[in-house]
């Protein structure tokens, strides 16, 4: 079981303790990284040498890792990728032309559609029209308004 020790923190104040520009930062790390050792049940010996990857002198060996029975492969799958290459100034010229000529088309359906869209409205308006002007026709007939 891995003792449940703080890396970050640890080795934060580890490097405080080797790094620090004067005494008083050094022991103060020293002391913290001290403190963060023994919250996870471990001494700074033993935490600096998990930390580190060194196997801790003493009766505490960890038994040899057992050998996969899958030797690991190294990968395949990564390969150098190849340069980018720079787009021309034809490509942008021919992509903006495409473009345009996409909108063009579309504009087009959009103008086919509305006036499709605006003759159905002036058949319906044109029905609506008539059958107001006959009531209009029919109120100036009562009140005696000449039409």
């Amino acid at each position: 079981m891995l003792p449940m020790l703080d890396h970050d923190r640890f080795e934060k104040c580890l490097a405080l303790s080797r790094r620090g520009a004067t005494e008083g930062e050094r022991s103060a790390g020293l002391a913290a990284a001290t403190r963060v050792a023994a919250s996870a049940g471990m001494t700074l010996v033993e935490a600096t040498a998990f930390i580190e990857g060194v196997a801790p002198a003493g009766p505490r060996s960890a038994p040899p890792p057992r050998s996969s029975p899958y030797p690991r492969q190294p990968f395949i799958w990564p390969r150098k990728k190849e340069p980018v290459k720079p787009i021309t100034i034809e490509e942008i010229l021919a992509q903006k032309a495409a473009d345009l000529a996409w909108k063009k088309k579309a504009a087009a359906r959009e103008e086919k559609r509305m006036r499709k869209l605006y003759a159905e409205q002036d058949r319906d308006h044109a029905t609506i029209r008539e059958t107001q002007a006959v009531k209009d026709r029919e109120w100036a007939e009562a009140k005696g308004h000449p039409v």
